[in-house]
């Protein structure tokens, strides 16, 4: 294993939290325990327990809008706490862990020569001691969780659905039958009151050894080795598990050793993914060698950057395929998952997902955009029946499954958000600009959200000023005001950038005249009388400074709109407003958001603040997998997902263009190689920087002039398609 491209440990993860993980964005792996009893708890995207989300609605309030409008515009501030059917919140389907395989050996005396790893570039996690050793991956070309084992003692072998918090009336049916050279393991499991189960699938490959029956698994004794292959299936009704066996059996090459081939195939997409991009920040190579708790423990250390920034890119992709990353990613030891381990729209899934673009992860992207797409008409549901408009409305919670706006409350009016249909393709938008193609599903979906303000954005103010109302700034409200108001400055960001973005997507025709036209309508921004810009920009809603979301300052973060190069007042409104915004709970995107918007404004000492956060307040498991909150509370993607692009965005910025270099490089990193970041304007990017000078080589796709800026200013840059470009900086 590489030592920038990896982590270990010399102890056994008695928490499952602390387990290395694996993933193909389908299937998850995550192992902990020791060689006396290893466990890899098996996770699949698709495992969501019914618990009345399956069938919830959004409310119908369409006819109500007209008599809410106007009593919002009449100043009753609190109106929109009525607009509501009355209902319960109702959460989203909650994500949950399928079994753990369980291997367990004779205890006998504490492994010597311990040490577990996970390698990032093949996704293997191994654990070795004197007589013992397990690898595990999870296959991106088979989708199929690989493990092999060689161990001196006899082996039992189980799956067992018994993980923390698991539901009492579960129905459970477990099976094991012998083969020719092993076994066949089954587990089924119906959720309660519902026709809808999951079973999974383990076949054990026993090489030179014997097998035997000990219900509800196997006993293997002698072997060379043993090799698992493990699926799950979520299903209606009883599935017939023959086909799905002979799959599994089909995957063992005659001749061949099958887990070197299954690897193989799986490192062939997987280690092309990975090695994309690459961060050195020079560090210690002592500290580098360091396993990652006692890193972890040294918060300034650049080797402590360089792993995150690589464990984060690792866990992105392998949390990526047939969705985009939850908020546990893909994996979750406990049935309890916080908030549903759902796909949190409203923030979370867009910071987890903010580095796809530049760091050439284009297997995210494709995983948000196939998310969306299932969706859409629901989304259209959501606009017809909430608003009684034509076009999309994204919810703000989904199952995965779901993408109706049922999850909401007086406290959380979310359905009354109606940015985020363009704050979730903007990642979309991004990856078509780095790669100068425009999409045609993306164009369709902006077309529909385009339309959907075109019937939204129907009432105006005494200047003629399109309204947005109701208006909802997540997960906030003003001051002296309810949570329903008018004219966020989220909902005005979004809004004028879905009708301009569509029209960009559509040109030529009379829709792109017309949505240009309705964007040019909006009001501007408001800057309060703090100087900050006001997150309503409806006159007397006064700001609620303390708080974890950033939602107003969308328009610095992740779009271009408010930057200090173009809109200098607006930049310097934005920074006071980001001086004036608190902390609130601790939660780790809470930090994050706040330090990519810093970012933006060439902050970096706000970045090295909201990132000393991040690393003094003991937010990493030893995993490498983060939390919500302080002190490991809390299991999250939210920070090792996010990382990669703060890093990214204190050293590249760029638009289609505009490049910017080292904007706001933390103190910490005095020297540093950036390799095979992405730019919007279509040009690879490898950037070295020390004390004394940077050196970028640009690679464009096409010819294009961009605008270069620096801490020196501003210089046009004429790139040609085909012909490297390198820019030598005594200063920036």
């Amino acid at each position: 294993m590489n030592i920038m491209h990896g982590t270990w440990e010399a102890r056994p993860a008695a928490r499952w939290e602390d387990g290395f993980l694996s993933g193909n964005g389908r299937h998850g792996a995550l192992v902990f325990g020791d060689p006396n009893d290893e466990r890899v708890v098996v996770t699949q995207h698709t495992l969501v327990r019914p618990n009345g989300g399956e069938s919830a609605r959004p409310p119908r309030l369409a006819d109500r809008l007209p008599a809410l409008r106007d009593r919002l515009l009449a100043g009753e501030a609190h109106v929109a706490e009525t607009f509501t059917d009355g209902r319960d919140l109702q959460w989203v389907q909650p994500f949950h862990p399928a079994f753990q395989v369980r291997l367990r050996r004779t205890p006998g005396d504490p492994p010597h020569r311990y040490r577990r790893a996970v390698d990032f570039p093949t996704g293997v996690v191994e654990e070795t001691c004197d007589d013992w050793r397990s690898r595990v991956f999870v296959s991106r070309a088979d989708d199929v969780v690989v493990q092999q084992v060689t161990a001196d003692d006899d082996l039992h072998i189980a799956l067992d659905h018994r993980l923390p918090n698991a539901p009492t009336r579960l129905a459970v049916g477990d099976g094991a039958v012998l083969t020719a050279d092993g076994a066949l393991l089954t587990l089924r499991v119906r959720y309660p009151g519902s026709d809808t189960a999951y079973t999974g699938l383990t076949l054990v490959v026993v090489t030179a050894g014997d097998t035997t029956l000990t219900p509800p698994g196997v006993r293997v004794t002698g072997a060379a080795s043993v090799l698992l292959l493990t699926r799950v299936l979520r299903h209606t009704g009883e599935l017939d598990t023959t086909p799905h066996a002979h799959a599994l059996r089909d995957l063992l090459p005659a001749g061949e050793d099958p887990y070197t081939n299954l690897l193989s195939r799986h490192t062939a997409l997987h280690r092309t993914a990975y090695e994309r991009v690459t961060l050195d920040l020079g560090a210690d190579p002592a500290e580098r060698a360091l396993p990652g708790s006692e890193l972890l423990t040294r918060p300034e250390s650049p080797a402590l950057l360089e792993r995150l920034f690589a464990a984060g890119r690792y866990h992105l992709l392998s949390a990526s395929g047939l969705n985009p990353p939850r908020l546990t990613g893909l994996w979750t030891g406990d049935w309890d998952t916080a908030w549903s381990g759902a796909f949190t729209n409203d923030a979370n899934l867009n910071l987890q997902t903010a580095s796809a673009a530049s760091t050439a992860l284009p297997e995210v992207t494709a995983a948000l955009a196939d998310l969306i797409g299932r969706q859409q008409e629901d989304w259209a549901e959501n606009a017809r029946t909430v608003l009684g408009c034509r076009g999309v409305v994204a919810p703000a919670h989904t199952d995965g499954e779901s993408g109706l706006s049922y999850h909401f409350s007086r406290e959380y009016p979310l359905h009354l958000w109606t940015a985020g249909a363009d704050w979730l393709l903007k990642p979309l938008v991004d990856h078509d600009e780095t790669r100068g193609e425009r999409d045609p599903r993306t164009a369709a979906v902006l077309a529909e959200i385009a339309v959907f303000y075109e019937d939204f954005l129907s009432r105006v103010d005494q200047d003629g000023r399109l309204v947005v109302v109701p208006s909802y700034s997540p997960e906030n409200r003003p001051a002296n005001a309810g949570w329903g108001t008018i004219n966020a400055a989220m909902d005005l960001s979004a809004a004028r950038h879905a009708l301009t973005t569509a029209a960009a997507y559509h040109p030529g025709t009379p829709e792109a005249d017309r949505w240009r036209a309705l964007a040019e309508r909006l009001p501007p921004h408001r800057v309060n009388a703090d100087g900050a810009l006001a997150e309503w920009a409806w006159p007397g809603l006064d700001d609620s400074y303390d708080h974890r979301h950033l939602s107003h300052l969308y328009g610095v973060w992740p779009l271009d709109e408010i930057n200090p190069y173009d809109t200098p007042d607006l930049a310097a409104a934005a920074h006071r407003a980001l001086e004036l915004r608190g902390a609130e709970n601790d939660s780790a995107h809470g930090h994050l958001h706040h330090a990519l918007v810093a970012a933006r404004l060439r902050d970096g000492e706000r970045v090295a603040h909201a990132l000393g956060q991040l690393l003094e307040g003991d937010f990493f498991h030893a995993s490498l997998m983060s939390a919500h909150y302080p002190h490991r509370d809390v299991y999250n993607a939210d920070a090792a997902h996010t990382l990669p692009a703060l890093l990214v965005e204190t050293l590249v910025q760029s638009t289609p263009d505009r490049l910017v270099l080292l904007p706001a490089l933390p103190a910490a990193c005095p020297t540093g190689r950036l390799t095979g970041i992405r730019t919007r304007f279509g040009a690879e990017l490898d950037l070295t920087w020390n004390p004394r000078k940077a050196t970028a080589v640009i690679r464009p796709t096409r010819t294009h002039r961009v605008e270069l800026r620096t801490s020196s200013g501003a210089t046009p840059l004429d790139l040609v398609a085909g012909e490297d470009h390198v820019l030598t900086l005594k200063a920036w």
